[in-house]
């Protein structure tokens, strides 16, 4: 049970209407589980909601997002409630939120916002910190004349964490400014990770992607005993964790973990957090973790795959991995979920369930990816065939009359490299003998 007066020297929890506007037709029960999960992302930030109303549209209205009526029933429903804002679990313009605001006299927020606020409060690097304030400052730019009429009563809690406190009193050339010297400043924080990159080529890469909450970090720390923070709430990790991983083979690839996705994930923070995002689309292989004791689980499947389409690492070879089957009840159908999602995995990363039969899935399809070629090396060129020995795997050894005839497997990490280095001696067959 939440408390409304917590401790002594903290702030009550605001108290919240979430508000949906859809189009005609739209099943009620899928606006119902939009609005479950902005209360949950509301209860992140901070605050309760203690009441919730959508409206069917054709269309939202240009001004007010609501019909008339259904404004004038949300003003008597704050005033019932008094609460300290209202929600929207879709964007609004500044236009609207700036007319609904003089209306209601409240708070008025929307998802974009919401999840800015949260990802303000859980940034702790440099770099998050950093990628969260630009997403912010984006978000509140053609908001700056709305906040600027609200001087005199500026609103706290919820929404205003992070840079819209400060920025609220600047202008717009100011905030230009900042925002550019935060670019500039990303883009200096990607250089040295290509660099750590860099550093690390020669192994696989695989990155684990999912919807919030799913138990990536979970998984990270179950394979490689990471010392990752976990906790059961929404993005609770913001920064990308990478680990060396053996696999049973013995072989070593490397493993990373990061944000995880959300449906309507504001487009300031896919932008902004670029750097971090490249872990996954520079990735040979991808773990797409999901609950799959969520009642939505395969929706947000279908979210954690447009996100991926939408940042470039849609082709990447992945492999669907089921997280929390102990939580799944008796009436949940293994056999038609492996029927509609081909290769997937059933895992318990809490409890150790299948973890061994992943990671041997995980070699087998490194395996698949690698790239097999054949070459003959003359035997003056012997330095080439030790270093051969040092960054690939030889299948086969022939030493024959015109030379050394190897047939080996290209790690996807290394094809471009190997081929650049050693094209000279490409061949199409080893010969017979």
């Amino acid at each position: 049970m939440k408390n409304t007066l917590t401790d002594v020297g903290l702030k009550p929890r605001e108290k919240a209407i979430l508000v949906s506007v859809v189009r005609k037709g739209t099943d009620p029960a899928i606006v119902q589980e939009h609005l479950d999960e902005l209360a949950l992302l509301l209860d992140t930030a901070g605050a309760d909601s203690v009441m919730r109303i959508y409206q069917e549209r054709q269309r939202p209205n240009v001004a007010t997002a609501l019909g008339k009526g259904k404004v004038e029933e949300l003003l008597a429903l704050v005033e019932e409630f008094k609460v300290e804002m209202v929600v929207f679990d879709d964007d609004l313009t500044p236009v609207q939120t700036k007319n609904l605001e003089e209306v209601l006299l409240v708070k008025v927020l929307d998802r974009c916002g919401v999840i800015l606020d949260i990802f303000a409060s859980h940034a702790m690097s440099v770099e998050a910190k950093t990628q969260v304030e630009l997403a912010q400052l984006e978000y509140l730019f053609p908001r700056l004349t709305r906040m600027w009429t609200h001087l005199s009563k500026q609103f706290g809690g919820v929404g205003t964490k992070g840079p819209g406190e400060t920025q609220i009193e600047t202008d717009r050339r100011m905030n230009r400014s900042r925002m550019s010297m935060l670019r500039t400043k990303l883009d200096e924080i990607e250089g040295q990770r290509v660099l750590q990159r860099s550093n690390r080529k020669g192994l696989p890469r695989i990155a684990i992607v999912g919807y919030t909450n799913a138990g990536k970090s979970s998984l990270l720390r179950a394979l490689t005993d990471a010392n990752v923070y976990v906790e059961d709430k929404l993005f609770a990790t913001l920064d990308t964790t990478v680990r060396s991983l053996a696999l049973p083979n013995g072989r070593k690839v490397l493993l990373s973990d990061t944000v995880g996705f959300i449906r309507k994930l504001p487009p300031q923070l896919v932008a902004s957090f670029r750097s971090t995002l490249s872990e996954t689309t520079e990735a040979e292989l991808l773990l797409h973790v999901v609950d799959i004791s969520h009642a939505h689980a395969r929706d947000q499947i279908d979210v954690v795959v447009a996100t991926l389409d939408s940042i470039g690492a849609g082709e990447t070879p992945t492999i669907l991995v089921c997280n929390k089957i102990d939580a799944v009840g008796t009436e949940f159908d293994i056999d038609g979920f492996e029927m509609d999602y081909p290769g997937c995995i059933f895992i318990s990363a809490s409890r150790g369930i299948n973890l061994e039969k992943l990671l041997a899935l995980v070699e087998a399809k490194l395996a698949e990816l690698s790239t097999v070629k054949n070459l003959l090396i003359p035997y003056d060129s012997m330095k080439d065939v030790n270093t051969l020995y040092k960054e690939v795997e030889i299948i086969e050894r022939v030493d024959s009359d015109n030379g050394i005839e190897l047939c080996i497997k290209i790690s996807p990490d290394k094809v471009e490299e190997i081929i650049a280095k050693f094209q000279q001696y490409f061949t199409e067959t080893l010969q017979e003998h």
